[in-house]
């Protein structure tokens, strides 16, 4: 007899290219519809998930009762409803004039959701930044919005590494439930991060890093890259089949049985770009450059400023957090060994995304698509709590057998 888990089934807001939906579809959810307003990370995502119906709309636009009602749902069936609204516009009010301000329109509208679907649960995802605005008011009204919408919360900062993501990036993940708190996932790797935020002390997963020798190592920048077709600055192709065999476990993991991978690329630098990295070794950075040759509005910067600008990847290491400009004036995008800036395929497996996931779109929409996206990894690890949390409410949810 083979047991498989039942599909949970869920709903993804401002989707993305789809990082999220990816990591829930591998911890066994069916995602039924998935919204964004940036018409190729909609392509992106309905080609890599195709029995889902994915919209290029404004949130603001879309009927929550005919759309509820189209998807064959009953009020409070659905799962969860997973997302992050763009913290840019949010702003601070008087908490009975919060949702009514249009600057928060994009999480009015996550709440105008969840009052008409009332998911079991859901997910809400954003930068630790958010806390911080309006000295912490913001976060509050959110808060306060949720409660009375019927969830129980928790909340906690989440540090990729912790979960297998090659990539320092944190991210605040609020969760909510009707039935009790949810728990965030337990660490499974090691990772020291240095959490310099608004609850970086309280809100992380810090504790775990007194138990290393409980927890995997760290999976490295080499993990993620090494076994990638070795390419020159201005070649490859957006179909490219590997030359070697995998060099660890995660790229067991990610890469194509079909032997393909896809958007592997590398761009032109401008000769004055070249001549810069050529200084900078790996682990290196824009402080690595002689002054002369630094852009005229660097040479002025303390060695403290811009830390990462100008950076080369260290084999060894983690990568910083995956941008959404591939451009070396703005991050650490020198490959560790090769004169060259990431493909958008090599951003993509530090992002955790397998080698079969292909972004559509012009290459520089790819590499938005890519920065942009939540990691795999660590959206299949909250998916695991989530999934866990619901079928300890509902046993009988866990397995179906299949003969």
């Amino acid at each position: 007899m083979r047991l498989n888990l039942v599909p949970l089934k869920s709903i993804d807001l401002f989707c993305g290219a789809g990082g999220i939906t990816q990591g829930f579809k591998q911890s066994g959810y069916h995602c039924l519809y998935a919204n964004d307003m940036m018409p190729e990370a909609i392509e992106t995502f309905s080609h890599n998930h195709p029995n889902t119906r994915a919209e290029c709309r404004s949130i603001q636009d879309i009927d929550t009762r005919a759309l509820r009602r189209s998807l064959g749902l009953d009020v409070g069936e659905l799962d969860v409803i997973v997302g992050g609204p763009p913290c840019q516009g949010f702003s601070i009010n008087a908490p009975n004039r919060f949702l009514s301000d249009p600057r928060n329109s994009m999480f009015r509208h996550y709440a105008r959701f969840l009052q008409e679907f009332e998911p079991k649960t859901f997910v809400f995802e954003n930068v630790p930044g958010l806390l911080s605005m309006a000295d912490g008011a913001v976060f509050e009204n959110i808060l306060r919005v949720f409660n009375d919408l019927g969830y129980e919360l928790s909340v906690k900062i989440l540090f990729a590494p912790h979960y297998g993501v090659p990539q320092e990036r944190w991210r605040l993940i609020l969760m909510g439930s009707r039935r009790g708190e949810i728990l965030h996932p337990t660490p499974t790797h090691f990772a020291k991060g240095r959490a310099n935020f608004r609850g970086g002390g309280t809100l992380t997963m810090t504790q775990h890093d007194n138990h290393a020798s409980r927890l995997l190592p760290c999976v490295t920048v080499g993990d993620a890259l090494q076994d990638l077709p070795r390419i020159a600055m201005g070649e490859g192709a957006e179909e490219v089949g590997y030359t070697c065999t995998a060099a660890s476990e995660y790229a067991r993991q990610l890469r194509n049985p079909d032997g393909l991978t896809y958007n592997h690329f590398a761009a032109k630098l401008s000769i004055q770009n070249i001549e810069r990295m050529r200084y900078v070794p790996p682990g290196g950075s824009w402080r690595d450059i002689p002054h002369d040759l630094l852009p005229k509005g660097m040479q002025q910067a303390r060695k403290s400023d811009h830390t990462k600008r100008y950076g080369r990847l260290h084999f060894n290491g983690l990568s910083g957090t995956v941008l959404t400009k591939c451009d070396p004036h703005w991050g650490t995008v020198f490959l560790p060994d090769q004169d060259r800036t990431l493909t958008v395929r090599e951003a993509a497996r530090l992002q955790s995304f397998p080698d079969t996931y292909r972004f559509l779109g012009p290459r520089v929409s790819q590499y938005v698509q890519v920065g942009n996206a939540v990691p795999v990894l660590l959206a299949a690890a909250i998916a695991s709590s989530v999934r866990q949390h619901l079928c300890e409410e509902a046993p009988e949810r866990k397995k179906v057998a299949n003969g």
